[in-house]
Order: structure tokens, then sequence, then C-alpha cells
């Protein structure tokens, strides 16, 4: 495996909570919900290993990779995303698991229609129009859309690689969460446009095998895997 960066992240409870907007928000959302407790620490303590290894090289992208379901793929995504947003960070999170979208559950939508596969599927659709914008200060949303049959097929258009490369320029980072890689080939081709991955496991849920193949397979892609997060349940 990667040693650039390991760290462990102690995960909480669900139910909601609304703020001063039209969104919902799930307490899962650590540094929102609960900021003076563990698990808002430990987010915050991934967030300055983030920035220190990945953002300060001028790295703008990163794609948020499991092995398998129910790692916490999303609720890594989502708080990191947060809390890289409360340090004045313009921050944009994609969710880019078009088979099972989870970020609603989290940040609760607004409004309907829309989102990542409505985008790449119509050409002329702008992507700002697929973006919600500010949800909290510096923290935009891209939800994936309504489940799609042919999401390989979408994901490996070149107008995916303009929507990177529309993130790059607007927004100083943006994560995209992922489907697990065990179940399709998504996670690979989304980490090969973004060119850097971060690997979520859990406790007694994740297998050592399963991760050093994901690895693998990521570093053949010449996807650099700047390091793990170990969620505790």
């Amino acid at each position: 495996m990667t040693d650039t960066l390991q760290h462990v992240v102690t995960t909480s409870g669900a139910a909601s909570f609304t703020r001063d907007t039209t969104y919902k928000f799930s307490r899962s959302l650590a540094t929102l919900a609960a900021p003076n407790e563990a698990t808002a620490e430990s987010i915050r303590a991934l967030r300055t290993h983030i920035v220190a290894q990945h953002i300060d090289y001028g790295r703008r992208a990163l794609a948020i990779c499991g092995p398998s379901p129910g790692v916490g793929c999303t609720f890594t995504a989502v708080n990191l995303a947060v809390a890289l947003s409360q340090i004045g960070l313009k921050t944009l999170l994609i969710d880019a698991n078009l088979r099972e979208p989870a970020l609603q559950e989290f940040v609760k939508p607004s409004r309907e229609g829309g989102g990542l596969a409505r985008c790449l599927a119509m050409a002329d659709e702008d992507w700002l129009d697929c973006i919600d914008s500010d949800v909290i200060p510096d923290l935009s949303l891209m939800y994936a859309g309504e489940k799609v049959p042919d999401a390989q097929t979408l994901l490996a258009k070149y107008r995916f690689e303009t929507l990177v490369d529309f993130c790059l320029r607007n927004y100083d980072v943006t994560l995209i969460d992922t489907p697990p890689a065990n179940s399709c080939a998504d996670a690979r081709l989304i980490s090969k446009v973004v060119r850097y991955s971060l690997i979520v496991a859990r406790k007694d849920k994740t297998f050592v095998d399963d991760m050093k193949t994901l690895i693998g397979q990521l570093e053949s892609d010449d996807v650099k895997v700047i390091g793990t997060v170990f969620n505790q349940a």
C-alpha cells in the first residue's frame, strides 16, 4: 500500500438538522453538527494532511475511492469537502456514483433535476446549471442526478474530461466521490482523468488484499494514490 498518508476517521450517527438555507444537512456532517467532538477533529486532521500533501503542491482535484460498498467513501468525501470550505478554499464536491448516488443523504438538495448524469448526456448543458453553488460559504455540490444504466459509457466520454478541466479552472479543490471499485470500473475511469486518488477503508469491512488490488490497478493507470483513510464504525 501507500505510506504517503494514512489517517483514521471515527464516524458518527445520521439524523439531520437544518441551517439558514433551503438545504437539509445530515448530522453525519461532523464539523457542522458537532464541531467540538472527536469526529470533527479527525476530519480537520485529515484536511490538514490533504492541504499539506496535495493542495499545497498545486493539485486541485482528488477522487475518493473504496474497494467495496459500505466503507464510507461518501461520508469521507462530503465531510472533507465541508472542512476544506471552512478554511476558505473554494470547494466543489461531485457525486460521480451514477449507480447508487448518496450525496443527497448527507445534504438534501433544494431542487429537483439536473446533476452530473444530465450534464454528461446533454452536450449543450452548461456545467453551472448542474451545480448547486454556495450551499454553505465556499462549498458547491454537483449531485449525481438519477441512476443511469450506462454510467461507464457516460464517464468514458470526452465530456467528463472537459468537466474536470472546468473544475480545475474554477475551484481551489474538487473532490469526486466514486462507486465501489469491485463492482464496476467507474472509479478507475474517474481517477485516471483526475490523476490523484484517496483510498477509503473501513474497520471489519475492508480486506487488505482488496486494498492492494485497487491500489495496484490505479497505479497501473498512472494514478497517484496519495494515501488511505481508515473509517471506524
